[in-house]
């Protein structure tokens, strides 16, 4: 039976040396903390650097990933490309590596008219066996996919093969109109940071793909939404908001620079490298605000686990 995909699904980032080169003996260590952090397995995606790597890069960090995670979670690996041809390449080394899942944007170079936008997922879908994740990326990258599109992805292939993650701006109602359109058939995932998790929970999605750079809070909140505990949902969620804002102001490169410096400070990134080019850096006075939202996210998780433990003899 295929993995249930589904809860918190954070999307690994990169190890880099100071040579721009793939450190995927560090991989694990990243892995490990996040299943012991609570979430349902690891992704490949956009802030796992993807569009900076080599196809043969992309198809080893697959491959890691589903090793490292074998057993204890799912495995899910980012797939699209500029052609479908490649696309479908990766799709299928990903499978034969032992992934339980691809996940694909559209092309980012060209914009394509909806029917080719279906083909190409149409594609991959055919050309493999585990469920396909349709990535609408375009609030940072990619174009937006028409919710025709989806809807014809879903009446071919059904719900377990086809899932969505929509992260087209405005977030909330792009949900509950691909909702809506399947008649709730669609298993939708939020992405963006969690930026829009708590909306996007309220209208019906079944997990979320945040990166890893504030992960404790996120497995918090997502227990949280599920336990119906209000007060602990907006405690964690606003201090949560306040720093994936502060991301958002460099589009892809601000999740990059501020998850690869929180992560190094952590010890599970061996540097805070990025491959160039790029387009913004982390500056002093960003990182002192991060400081001071991060305490405050901190403290927010202490209240919360403190309020959920047994109260001594």
């Amino acid at each position: 039976m295929a993995p249930m995909i589904a809860g918190v699904l954070p999307v690994v980032h990169t190890p880099m040396d100071a040579d721009e080169k793939v450190d995927l003996e560090s991989l694990e260590r990243q892995v490990d903390w996040a299943l012991a952090q609570g979430a349902a397995g690891c992704a490949t995606g956009m802030v796992s650097e993807l569009l900076r790597l080599s196809c043969r890069e992309r198809m080893e960090l697959n491959a890691r990933l589903a090793q490292c995670t074998a057993g204890r979670g799912v495995a899910i690996a980012g797939v699209g490309a500029e052609s479908t041809r490649v696309a479908v390449e990766m799709a299928q080394a990903a499978q034969r590596a032992g992934c339980d899942a691809v996940m694909a944007l559209p092309p980012t170079s060209v914009r394509l008219p909806p029917e080719r936008v279906a083909e190409y997922f149409e594609r991959l879908a055919d050309r493999v066996e585990v469920p396909l994740i349709v990535q609408d990326a375009s609030s940072y990258v990619g174009q937006p996919i028409p919710v025709e599109v989806c809807v014809g992805l879903l009446d071919r292939f059904g719900p377990e093969r086809i899932l969505f993650k929509p992260e087209a701006n405005p977030i909330g109602p792009h949900v509950s109109a691909l909702r809506d359109a399947t008649a709730r058939q669609a298993r939708i995932l939020d992405g963006s940071g969690g930026i829009a998790l708590v909306d996007s929970y309220r209208r019906g999605i079944v997990g979320t793909m945040p990166g890893m750079e504030f992960l404790p809070a996120v497995v918090a909140l997502w227990n949280a939404l599920e336990a119906g505990d209000e007060e602990a949902v907006y405690q964690l969620y606003l201090p949560l908001c306040a720093l994936v804002s502060l991301e958002l102001q460099a589009g892809l490169d601000g999740f990059l620079a501020v998850e690869k410096h929180l992560l190094a400070r952590r010890g599970l990134l061996p540097t805070q490298v990025r491959r160039m080019p790029v387009a913004w850096q982390l500056d002093e006075e960003t990182r002192l605000e991060l400081d001071r939202l991060l305490e405050r996210l901190d403290a927010a998780l202490e209240q919360v686990a403190r309020r959920g433990r047994p109260a001594g003899p």
